[in-house]
């Protein structure tokens, strides 16, 4: 082998989690190449995932005027005819910006980057195939994979490019959808499906499941489906798929067990996603991932049962965010130099960017009950403090929940605009343990959404027991 090939680091994948790791190695002074399949580097959150998904709300929401329609009526609109080109032109000015900004990270820590397929051939040597079929073997002391995740697309389901899409084929789609139903009621699903809602079309989700988001409080999502229903939006909960079909008129047919039909002009499938580990050749690593594709790690120092080999991000499962891929991609390359690290935190902020945003952090309503803990809920609407009615928001909530033995924070769960922003102050009083009083005695900026924590905390102090 070439002994330029040899490395003390190999991550597979530039996403999120590959990126840090890459980046953290280097600090240590390691000699680490990232190889990337695809021709840019970025990975699933930067060309498909969270970087499209999130310029695509951003530009609907402000062609559409959607922010105004308070004011204005809900008739008003930024620009009359919004065309696909005209999302896509937003999107690709800001992946471009991504892949420099990546780009010039990699260059400045002196991280080299490949690309080429990888596939093991040892614990410490994979063969990398290039666009011209050619193979060369490299070699490192550890690995970190960070291959993140591809959609789901079963065989039942004519995906065609066209008129039915899979979650990473949406952004391309050549024209706006007439009516568009959205299969799938997880994270995906509702952004997706609340985006288009955004741009006024009619919009069907379908869930197999009796509701969607299931890992939120309940409260916040009966808060996101009464918004969604007052927007026209039609939900099939507790329905599974019996066929798809393409019918006349270039439209599509859902035939669901219970009987019902829906019509719709395009369908987004966006029902589960796999670990892309299948071409990896993971048995010569004695590692063999489950039947959604994920790789089994230690949650604290993200190795696998190789010890030569971690591996972090969506390809792990749960959570499958780009924040907390990052960390772990962090703390990995830490462990594999035996580096000082710091367990992952407990408590992390989940940010859903539907319309309109949900952020939570800490114990829904549901743990608090389940683990028997006594507690207090506070709750404020946007509405009620001044910025908000300067926004034009009419809708919005914060719901606080507080221990009633402790007095301190358990939980913050917020639906409405700027909540991914809003959630990280209850993610510093959550993890410094701090009490409801912090919120009380503390002066906010006014007039500001983020008032609605002394609106909550209120909520809940006047209904605890004073202290005597």
């Amino acid at each position: 082998m070439n002994p330029t090939n040899k490395y003390d680091l190999i991550v597979i994948g530039s996403g999120p989690g590959g990126r840090r790791a890459a980046i953290q190695a280097a600090k240590f002074s390691k000699k680490v190449l990232v190889i990337e399949k695809s021709e840019r580097v970025g990975g699933v959150s930067v060309h498909t995932g969270t970087i499209p998904s999130k310029t695509l709300r951003e530009t609907a929401l402000n062609l559409s005027g959607w922010h105004e329609r308070e004011f204005y009526g809900q008739s008003y609109r930024v620009k009359q005819n919004i065309t696909a080109a005209d999302l896509k032109n937003r999107l690709h000015m800001t992946l471009d910006h991504e892949v420099e900004v990546l780009k010039h990270q990699f260059a400045r820590n002196a991280v080299e980057t490949l690309n080429g397929i990888a596939r093991f051939v040892s614990p410490k040597t994979v063969d990398v195939e290039f666009d011209d079929g050619e193979v060369e073997q490299f070699s490192a002391e550890k690995f970190i994979i960070a291959v993140g995740t591809k959609p789901y697309r079963p065989e039942e389901i004519p995906f065609d490019g066209t008129r039915i899409f899979d979650s990473d084929e949406i952004l391309k789609i050549k024209r706006l959808p007439r009516s568009l139903t959205v299969i799938g009621g997880g994270v995906i699903g509702v952004e997706y499906a609340t985006i288009f809602s955004a741009l006024d079309i009619p919009i069907t989700l379908i869930e197999a499941r009796d509701t969607i988001l299931d890992f939120v409080d309940k409260e916040i999502i009966a808060e996101l489906m009464h918004e969604l229903r007052e927007r026209g939006v039609a939900m099939r909960l507790g329905c599974n798929i019996q066929e798809v079909q393409k019918i006349k008129n270039g439209r599509c047919k859902i035939i669901l067990d219970n009987g019902r039909e829906v019509r719709t002009d395009m369908i987004l499938f966006a029902a589960g996603r796999y670990g892309a580990t299948s071409g990896l050749n993971l048995d010569v690593l004695g590692l063999s991932p489950d039947k959604r594709g994920r790789l089994n790690v230690d949650k604290n120092t993200f190795q696998t049962d190789n010890p030569n080999i971690y591996a972090v991000g969506d390809v792990i499962g749960f959570p499958s965010l780009a924040s907390t891929s990052m960390e772990q991609g962090r703390i990995a390359a830490c462990h594999a130099f035996d580096e000082l690290a710091h367990a992952p935190p407990e408590f992390f902020p989940y940010g859903i960017y539907a319309v309109p945003e949900i952020s939570t952090i800490g114990m829904s309503e549901e743990e608090a009950k389940n683990a028997a803990i006594p507690y207090e809920v506070g709750l404020a609407r946007f509405r009620e403090t001044s910025r908000g009615h300067i926004m034009g928001l009419d809708s919005g909530m914060m719901k606080m929940i507080v221990s009633l033995e402790t007095r301190k924070l358990l939980g913050v769960h917020i639906i409405g605009e700027g909540a991914t922003e809003l959630i990280h102050i209850g993610q510093a009083v959550l993890n410094l343990e701090g009490p409801i009083e912090y919120f009380v005695e503390n002066t906010f900026n006014y007039p500001t959404l983020a008032e609605v924590y002394k609106i909550a905390a209120l909520d809940v102090w006047n209904r605890l027991p004073r202290n005597t």
